[in-house]
């Protein structure tokens, strides 16, 4: 028969409890990897660039050849577009879909609402290629407003393609299967509307993870990311840009951009 000792219960007791009450002061103390991951959806374009690539400046203002725009996504909210149509802003891209699980809950007054103004517009899909194929999420994005029209107001769709905001910076993926499912989105984009969709991408990340392959530069606009003076080098292939999204802190929206030329040619890329 087991011998019972006064107190021995009770003993075992608080000593697992102060060994919980240890554990769990430990766990508050390790910094936390999910506390530091934004949520599922949350991604928009050029959030990487700052960490990444910093900022060194931003270019002179008023060059004619160039033409102002703007990109948005939910973190915005209902955006007033009147006033960026006031400040010379003449085109914009909004999110509409990142993966095969999200869509935009303030597409319809961002996407309306720049073609309302006057603005020529068009959507964009936030790609994760570590969910799901380049073709399923060409086809989401379709579906869910990435379409297009020939209308003169509505641009291709913009593929953007940069920083894993929810781990590893390439998606867990090679070059060759990176270049692969890039060339499977824009494939089945194309398939689906006749355009070819635009690259939005960071050259850097652009090389880590693709290994700088130039195959998509004759058929794919070029829309770069770099917050400095100037573009600086660009991804293999493309001996120009098209668009260069060149700060995250401009006035009313953050994510200005401008279109390498002047707003004719803004309407030529949104007629095809």
């Amino acid at each position: 028969m087991p011998v019972h000792r006064p107190g021995s219960a009770p003993r075992r007791r608080l000593a697992a409890v102060g060994t919980l009450l240890a554990a769990f002061s430990l766990l508050l103390t390790l910094p936390s990897a999910a506390a530091d991951t934004p949520p599922r959806g949350s991604a928009h374009m050029g959030m990487g660039v700052l960490e990444h690539d910093g900022r060194q400046g931003t270019p002179v203002p008023g060059d004619a050849t160039q033409t102002e725009g703007v990109d948005v996504s939910s973190h915005q909210g209902n955006v007033a577009w009147s006033t960026l149509w006031n400040s010379g802003v003449k085109w914009a891209y909004v999110k509409a879909t990142e993966g095969t699980y999200y869509t935009n809950p303030y597409f319809a007054q961002q996407y309306n609402g720049s073609y309302n103004v006057g603005m020529i517009r068009g959507a964009y899909h936030f790609a994760t290629p570590d969910t799901t194929s380049g073709a399923t999420q060409a086809n989401y994005f379709v579906d869910h407003g990435g379409g297009w029209s020939r209308d003169g107001r509505t641009l291709p769709g913009a593929l953007d393609i940069e920083w894993n905001p929810y781990g590893a910076s390439c998606y867990g993926k090679t070059q060759s299967q990176m270049v692969s499912w890039i060339a499977d989105f824009l494939a089945t984009y194309k398939a689906r509307t006749g355009r070819d969709a635009v690259i939005y991408t960071a050259t850097s990340w652009w090389t880590e993870c693709t290994g700088n392959y130039g195959g998509f530069a004759t058929a794919n606009p070029l829309w770069i990311a770099r917050y400095a003076t100037t573009v600086g080098t660009l991804p293999a292939g493309w001996s120009y840009y098209t668009m260069w999204q060149y700060t995250s802190s401009g006035p009313t929206v953050g994510d200005h951009n401008r279109f390498n030329g002047a707003l004719d040619r803004v309407v030529a890329l949104a007629n095809g």
